[in-house]
């Protein structure tokens, strides 16, 4: 069928009808007669050459015909007025899913998001909270923020900023903290990444104690849990900038690792448009400052 000949009336009539199985009810809605309803339903039928309902004393039910095609006007209709509410003073919505791994979220990206919103009114950002394991596919996401090397399967990654761990903690476990031996007595907050313990000891020339402490799949949940006087964190503590200068959170020795930088990634199938594009940029241009 000719996409240009598509009976757009009948087929609206068609699904108010289905949806209310009365024809009075259906023009109600459509703010027609019940006459113009019942003559663009009959129109559809003879033009598919299918009947579409049952015509009975007490109102309509639909035919096994009718029955498929249901599900797929309500979902077209529904598909179209989503995109028409998209529109904005005359612009079109665009909607952009980008996934963030928590601690670069909280400490980093939720300061900035209202000059995003200010610099793009047009572009409805959703962020998702991840713990660095995401399916961008699965998820339906155009963007993931993540932490690590740069290498995952599949995907573009463009590297955002570096972020060296070094041990965080609370005032009061920073007095007892002269050495980095002196950690040993402390009880050490983990991440799921296990050996960077060991790394941060092995670079800092002292030797690296069975570690017992909780296990965390979030630094920001981790550190959380340091400023709580609850151990000693590993993480990166250019996202707790607000945390040391406050004096919430200390740093008891200078000696950091390299663990991983964040990076925006995307699925390499994934084509960046508009909104992709301007949300990189802005993003590009922001970690500079």
């Amino acid at each position: 069928m000719d996409r240009a000949q598509l009976p757009l009336n009948a087929l609206r009539a068609f699904e108010a009808a289905a949806r209310h199985l009365n024809f009075t009810r259906a023009a109600i809605e459509l703010c027609v007669s019940q006459g113009a309803v019942s003559h663009q339903v009959a129109g559809l039928e003879k033009r598919l050459g299918a009947r579409l309902f049952h015509r009975l004393p007490r109102g309509l039910a639909l035919t096994d015909d009718g029955q498929a095609l249901v599900p797929v006007l309500a979902e077209t209709f529904d598909r179209i007025g989503a995109t028409l509410d998209r529109f904005a003073d005359g612009r079109f919505q665009y909607v952009l899913n980008i996934g963030v791994v928590g601690t670069f979220a909280t400490g980093w990206l939720l300061a900035r998001l209202d000059d995003f919103a200010a610099t793009h009114p047009h572009i409805d950002l959703r962020v998702s909270i991840n713990n660095n394991r995401v399916d961008l596919a699965g998820e339906g996401l155009d963007y993931a923020i993540r932490f690590g090397d740069g290498a995952w399967h599949g995907t573009h990654a463009e590297r955002l900023m570096a972020a060296p761990l070094t041990p965080l903690c609370a005032p009061l476990a920073a007095i007892r903290l002269r050495e980095p031996g002196d950690l040993a007595r402390e009880r050490l907050l983990r991440s799921y990444r296990i050996s960077e313990w060991e790394s941060w000891f092995a670079v800092a020339g002292a030797p690296a104690p069975a570690l017992r402490g909780p296990m965390f799949d979030s630094s920001a949940l981790m550190v959380a849990a340091a400023m709580a006087g609850l151990g000693v964190a590993l993480a990166p503590k250019v996202m707790f900038g607000h945390e040391l200068t406050t004096e919430r959170l200390v740093q008891p020795f200078a000696i950091e690792i390299d663990a991983g930088c964040y990076w925006l990634t995307r699925l390499l199938s994934r084509k960046e448009g508009l909104a992709m594009k301007a949300f990189r940029q802005w993003l590009m241009e922001a970690v500079q400052h």
